[in-house]
């Protein structure tokens, strides 16, 4: 794992609420396990953590969903859920943690239990607004290292109603020397040495399997490109998505030792740098990646302690307000990420989000 907690996900698939549920996603959940190489009695436990999460969505949350997933570093595997709901949420999360506290109609274990079997475990709960649970399991060889260096990025994707595959796609990479390529752009900070933060959101135009083209050819031409910078990143970008149908696409660069941001986006994509008090909006220039991408400017904003970077596509509206969710910036990325797509997600449209913090 990296120095900064940076782990790649693949998302696997969302499951909605309804009476088959629990079922398909317990079944799911055991395969994954398996297939990862966590050993039989460990791939249980993740079976049944989320049977109890699913069976609790189906019995009692408004438009419920859970979204089960691989999380992968260079030499580990892990698996992750995520449920997100509309309400009615909890007026008191820690009685709902305490032992021997369960709704009518689950397993009976209690959500509790859950996060013991979890290695990483985070609930945040808005009482008339939802709920949003993320919940890691990991061989037990690695849990020392996984817990002690949790994940400062993490996203989610969510296909339009009605279809499968999502046309936004997202990833953050570790940065880990100081060279400078003069072609990627203005140099990065040399105030030190430290591994800084890349990271990318796209939208392929329109969506459906044509836009998950886009979407993957984004994330692939991320992960290869050698530029350093946002600008020299975009425009790797740009020519991989030639031939295809082109998106909207922002990358931004996290430095932690000179606490400042540098980012740049083409297209509908919004950027917001989130602190305790404060809210920066991130512009982006008109375009299309691997299109139209006449001219490109990059803004460095500082980076303030307590905040977080927040990156979404236009499946999500941008009418959300961090006051709306009391708490917010006290949790995980990945509930951050599931309560702001709970918050400002449309069904109308693929949505993707992408947050770090804890960074800097």
């Amino acid at each position: 794992m990296s120095p900064l907690g940076v782990l790649d996900c693949e998302d696997i698939a969302w499951f909605r609420a309804d009476p088959e549920m629990p079922s398909a996603a317990r079944g799911a959940a055991a395969t994954l396990a398996r297939r990862i190489g966590l050993e039989g009695y460990r791939a249980s436990e993740v079976a049944l953590a989320v049977t109890e999460a699913a069976t609790n969505l189906q019995r009692h949350a408004t438009d419920g969903a859970l979204l089960l997933r691989v999380l992968r570093t260079p030499d580990r595997a892990g698996v992750e859920f995520v449920t997100v709901d509309t309400g009615p949420g909890m007026a008191d999360v820690d009685a709902a943690l305490a032992d021997g506290t369960s709704t009518a109609g689950t397993l009976g274990i209690g959500l509790g239990a859950v996060a013991r079997l979890a290695d990483v475990f985070d609930i945040h709960s808005v009482p008339g607004r939802g709920t949003v649970i993320a919940a890691q399991f990991w061989a037990r060889e690695a849990v020392a290292e996984m817990v002690g260096k949790p994940s400062v990025a993490s996203g989610l994707t969510r296909p339009i109603s009605g279809e499968t595959t999502c046309g936004d796609a997202w990833a953050v990479r570790v940065d880990p020397g100081p060279d400078h390529d003069p072609r990627s752009g203005p140099a990065p900070s040399t105030a030190s040495a430290e591994p800084t933060i890349l990271v990318m959101l796209c939208d392929g135009l329109g969506h459906g399997p044509m836009a998950a083209l886009a979407g993957e050819a984004a994330v692939k031409a991320f992960r290869r490109s050698t530029a350093r910078h946002p600008e020299g990143l975009l425009r790797d970008i740009h020519t991989a998505l030639r031939g295809t149908r082109g998106g909207a696409v922002a990358v931004a660069r996290i430095e932690p030792s000179a606490q400042r941001l540098l980012y740049c986006g083409i297209g509908n994509v919004s950027g917001v740098l989130l602190g305790p008090e404060s809210r920066n909006s991130l512009l982006s220039a008109p375009g299309i990646v691997g299109q139209q991408m006449r001219s490109m400017r990059t803004f460095e904003l500082p980076l303030k302690p307590g905040g977080a970077l927040v990156m979404h596509s236009d499946g999500l509206t941008e009418r959300w307000k961090a006051d709306d969710v009391p708490g917010l910036l006290r949790h995980t990325p990945a509930v951050m990420a599931g309560q702001l797509l709970r918050e400002a997600g449309v069904r109308r449209d693929d949505a993707g989000i992408v947050v770090v913090k804890g960074a800097w």
